[in-house]
């Protein structure tokens, strides 16, 4: 009998809980709708998945954290007591989450009260990777994935014999959510943290996390501002408002901003002198990274902000030659970090599924991303669409 998919409720991305805790405090009644993805054309149907996936979300709604797990939460000083507590008895109920076909697609929607339905995002995505990698030849996918390994360890010893820049060169594994499989995803985080730890700076997976004793990294997602679409305030302020409840929250802590709601300009607009001073620095998920570092540098020199006190954290489809072009650009003005993820936990020679499941409503009402990269914008509302482009004066696809 294969071991079940889902290892612990600890095995998912940090910005997961941060996410959890802040709209538990803040929102805690809020309902909302999360519909699953695939981007690009499978090698088979995922519908032949449906079987193997009803019964591993089974598997996952019999479970609960562990008393290690919880202890170890409390470790992170951003974590409140009353949320472990909350966690303490927390199950994920089978009833807000269907799985469909649709001729060769798979339908995934997980509907319900957001405090239990917005955890479901990345165990789905990661037990649907490995239910579909399953599937191929797993010693020549090893045997290849090995070889780029270390190929990868390789390029990182000799980038390190270059003359050293302003800022050092770091980067964490944000590889969770399409990982060839959990084991692989292990001996991946184990390697590097091993054989490169001058530069690998931790892991988004907070289960690894705990057991590996390394840095979870994360801060928020899309569907944290884009909650706010429809939590009551102006739709102009949404992104004021969602940045403002995270100072309130975490005080300090968790301070780097993702940009890409509804575009880098539109985010620029409402990122003022009081937030640029309150956060850490921005997180990149869409669009062409150099125009928008140099947009967030021009930023902070408008502002009269030292860009070397702030971070540029890179996150959109990265390998590491894009992570090393990137840090050469900014290095010497502000400090970097890079999150990689599919490109170091399903670099097998297989094509990787470009699969998301994401927030498409809360409280009754559509919410949306604006991305700055065409393709990424996900919205079944047109009208509300249009609305939010028009508020935002946004023209990107």
């Amino acid at each position: 009998m294969t071991a079940p998919v889902v290892r612990s409720l600890l095995e998912t991305d940090l910005y997961k809980f941060t996410m959890w805790q802040a709209l538990l405090h803040g929102h805690p009644n809020s309902h909302t709708e999360y519909e699953f993805v695939c981007r690009n054309q499978p090698v088979y149907p995922l519908s032949e998945l449906r079987e193997e996936l009803e019964r591993e979300l089974d598997h996952l709604c019999s479970m609960s954290f562990s008393d290690e797990e919880l202890r170890y939460l409390r470790t992170l000083r951003y974590i409140k007591s009353d949320f472990v507590d909350f966690l303490t008895v927390f199950r994920f109920q089978r009833r807000f989450i269907t799985v469909g076909t649709d001729g060769d697609t798979l339908t995934i929607r997980a509907s319900g009260p957001q405090v239990h339905v917005m955890g479901f995002e990345i165990y789905v995505l990661y037990i649907v990777n490995e239910l579909y990698f399953r599937r191929f030849d797993q010693s020549a996918a090893l045997a290849e994935g090995r070889a780029r390994l270390q190929a990868k360890v390789a390029a990182l010893k000799a980038f390190g014999q270059q003359p050293a820049r302003r800022n050092p060169f770091e980067f964490s594994d944000f590889g969770t959510r399409r990982r060839y499989s959990g084991v692989w995803h292990d001996e991946v985080v184990q390697c590097l943290a091993r054989q490169v730890p001058e530069y690998f700076k931790g892991t988004s997976n907070v289960y690894q996390a705990m057991r590996f004793g390394l840095v979870p990294i994360g801060t928020m997602a899309h569907e944290y501002m884009q909650s706010f679409q429809a939590f009551g305030v102006r739709l102009r302020d949404f992104q004021k408002a969602s940045l403002e409840a995270w100072v309130q929250e975490y005080r300090g802590d968790l301070g780097v901003a993702l940009t890409d709601v509804v575009g880098m300009d539109a985010f620029l607009n409402d990122f003022d002198l009081y937030f640029a001073k309150l956060f850490d620095g921005l997180r990149h998920d869409s669009g062409d990274p150099v125009v928008w570092g140099e947009k967030a540098l021009a930023h902070y020199a408008r502002l009269r902000i030292d860009a070397n006190t702030k971070r540029l954290v890179f996150s959109d489809g990265l390998n590491l030659h894009k992570a090393f072009e990137l840090y050469g650009h900014f290095a010497d003005r502000i400090m970097t970090g890079f999150g990689i993820g599919t490109h170091l936990t399903n670099d097998m020679g297989l094509e990787p599924l470009n699969i998301v499941m994401k927030l498409v409503a809360c409280n009754g009402q559509s919410v949306a991303k604006l991305s700055d990269s065409p393709g990424k914008t996900l919205c079944k509302d047109e009208t509300f669409l249009a609305y939010l482009r028009q508020v935002f004066q946004h023209h990107n696809s």
